[in-house]
C-alpha cells in the first residue's frame, strides 16, 4: 500500500510578490483578495449585488472592470467589441498592458510570446485560423469515437484504486483517478509519449503555484519540451494532432508559425487535463456532500449528462475567462467602458446569479434538463474547444466510479475540503486532494 497525499494542513498562501499588491486601492477589490480566494461564491456574490460592472484590480494591480451578472457576462463573451488582445484595439501600439502580469508571474521576457500570442489570447482572423486547425479532433463526430478508449482508461484506473489506499483505507481521487484519466486521453490525442506525461503534471503544478521562481524555472523547460516533441514528430509522424499540425504547416506554406504550433500544443495539453481533472474532483465531492442528489443519480444514471452540466455550473474549476479589452467605447449595463480598458467576465458569479437561476446555491441535477444553461465552458467564439470531450470524460468517470464503488464516501467532513485541501488561486476552484473511502467501514 502507498500513503495517499491529500494536500497540506492549510492551503498554500500567496507569494509575497502578489501579497504586496493587495489593498493598495481602497474600494477597488483585487482578484487576489483573501476573501475572494477563500470564498469566491460569497465574495463575488456580494460584488454582483453591488452592480453588474464593478471597478477592481487584476492580480498584477492593473485596473479592470469585473462583469458579475449572467446576462452581462454572456453579452460580453459574444460581443466582438470586446477582444482578447490589446493589439486588436484600434490605434494600440504598445506597451502591452499584460507585460506587468508576465513580470509578476516570473515569466522571462523572451518567453512571454508563448502566452500573449496563443489561441487563448488571439482574435479573428487568427483565432478562427488556429481553431480550425485543431477543431477536427474535437468535433461531435470525433468525440464519441474516443469513448471506448476513455472507458477503458477509466476502468483500469478504477481497478487500481484500492492499491493506492493508505493504512486507513483512504485513497486520493485527484492523484490516482481525476488527474490520470484526462491527461492520458489528451496526451494520446495530441501525441505526448507516456514517459513524458508526469512532466506535464509538474508543469501544471508549477504554473498553478503562482510562485514566480517556480514558474520562471519551469516555463522555459515546458516550451523546450514542446519544441522537442514537434521535432520528433517531423522525423517520426504518427496518427496524432502534432503530426496533423506539422502537415498543415507544410501544406499551408508555413502560415502556421513555429511559435503558434508550440502554443497550440501547450494550450491543448494543459487546458485539456487540468480543468477536466478538477471538474471530476469537484463534481465527485459535491455529489458525496449532497446525499439526496447522489441517490437521485444512482437511481437514474440517465441523468448523468444533465448532472455534468449542473456540476459545471455549480462547482466548475474555471471561474473567470481570459481578460477582454474594449475595442471601442462601450456602454455596458449603464457603465461606460473606455476603449482599451480591461474587462474580466466572472463565470462563478454569473453561474450563481439569482436573476437567472432559482436558488442558485442549491445543487439540482435536474436543473439543466432543457440543455446547457450555464457559462462554465464560456460562450461565443471562444467557447471551450474541448467542452464535448470534457463532458464525456466527466460522465464516464463519475458514472463508472459510482457503479464500481457504490459505498464511496468522503474521508473528511465536507467543510474540511475548503479549509484544508482547496487551492486558493484567482479564477480557479480546485482541490489539492480528495480523500475518499471506497468501501463502507464497520
Amino acid at each position: 500500500m502507498t500513503a495517499t497525499p491529500v494536500g497540506p494542513a492549510t492551503p498554500p498562501g500567496l507569494p509575497p510578490s502578489l501579497q504586496d499588491l493587495i489593498g493598495k486601492h481602497p474600494g477597488e477589490p483585487n482578484v487576489m483578495d483573501p476573501e475572494l480566494l477563500a470564498d469566491p461564491f460569497g465574495g463575488y456574490g456580494r460584488l454582483r449585488e453591488q452592480g453588474p460592472v464593478v471597478r477592481a484590480r487584476f492580480m498584477d494591480d492593473t485596473p479592470v472592470w469585473l462583469v458579475t451578472r449572467f446576462e452581462e457576462v454572456r453579452a460580453v463573451l459574444r460581443d466582438p467589441r470586446f477582444v482578447n488582445s490589446p493589439y486588436s484595439v484600434p490605434g494600440h501600439t504598445g506597451p502591452d498592458p499584460r507585460d506587468r502580469l508576465m513580470e509578476v508571474l516570473g515569466i522571462p521576457e523572451e518567453f512571454s510570446v508563448y502566452i500573449l500570442e496563443s489561441i487563448l489570447t488571439s482574435d479573428p482572423p487568427d483565432h478562427a485560423r488556429l481553431r480550425r486547425l485543431v477543431s477536427r479532433a474535437f468535433t461531435a463526430r470525433r468525440v464519441p469515437d474516443l469513448r471506448p478508449r476513455v472507458e477503458k482508461i477509466t476502468d483500469t484506473l478504477l481497478d487500481e484504486l484500492p492499491g493506492h489506499a493508505d493504512e486507513k483505507g483512504v485513497v486520493d481521487l485527484i492523484e490516482h483517478f481525476a488527474y490520470p484519466l484526462p491527461i492520458t486521453v489528451i496526451c494520446e490525442l495530441v501525441g505526448v509519449p507516456e514517459a513524458d506525461r508526469t512532466r506535464w503534471r509538474r508543469f501544471g503544478a508549477d504554473f498553478a503555484s503562482l510562485e514566480p521562481e517556480r514558474i520562471g524555472a519551469s516555463f522555459p523547460v515546458m516550451i523546450g519540451h514542446v519544441h522537442e516533441l514537434i521535432a520528433a514528430r517531423r522525423t517520426d509522424p504518427r496518427d496524432d494532432l502534432i503530426t496533423a499540425l506539422i502537415r498543415a504547416q507544410d501544406d499551408d506554406g508555413g502560415r502556421l508559425g513555429d511559435t503558434e504550433m508550440v502554443t497550440l500544443v501547450m494550450a491543448l495539453v494543459l487546458a485539456g487535463h487540468e480543468t477536466t481533472a478538477h471538474l471530476i474532483g469537484n463534481g465527485t465531492a459535491a455529489l458525496l456532500s449532497h446525499p439526496d442528489q447522489l441517490r437521485l443519480l444512482k437511481a437514474d444514471p440517465g441523468l448523468l449528462p444533465h448532472a455534468v452540466h449542473e456540476l459545471m455550473r455549480r462547482c466548475g474549476s474555471v471561474q473567470m475567462t481570459q481578460l477582454r479589452y474594449a475595442a471601442q467605447d462601450v456602454e455596458l449595463a449603464g457603465t461606460r467602458i473606455r476603449q482599451g480598458e480591461a474587462v474580466q467576465p466572472v463565470l462563478v458569479s454569473a453561474n450563481h446569479d439569482p436573476r437567472h437561476y432559482g436558488d442558485p446555491g442549491r445543487l439540482d441535477l435536474t436543473r439543466q434538463s432543457a440543455g446547457e444553461d450555464h457559462l462554465g465552458f464560456g460562450h461565443g467564439m471562444h467557447y471551450c474547444l474541448g467542452a464535448a470531450l470534457a463532458r464525456q470524460e466527466c460522465e464516464v468517470a463519475i458514472g463508472r466510479l459510482l457503479r464500481r464503488y457504490p459505498d464511496l464516501s468522503l474521508a473528511v467532513a465536507p467543510g474540511q475540503l475548503t479549509t484544508q485541501v482547496r487551492r486558493r488561486q484567482p479564477g480557479a476552484w480546485r482541490l489539492l486532494g480528495l480523500p475518499l473511502r471506497l468501501m463502507r467501514t464497520a
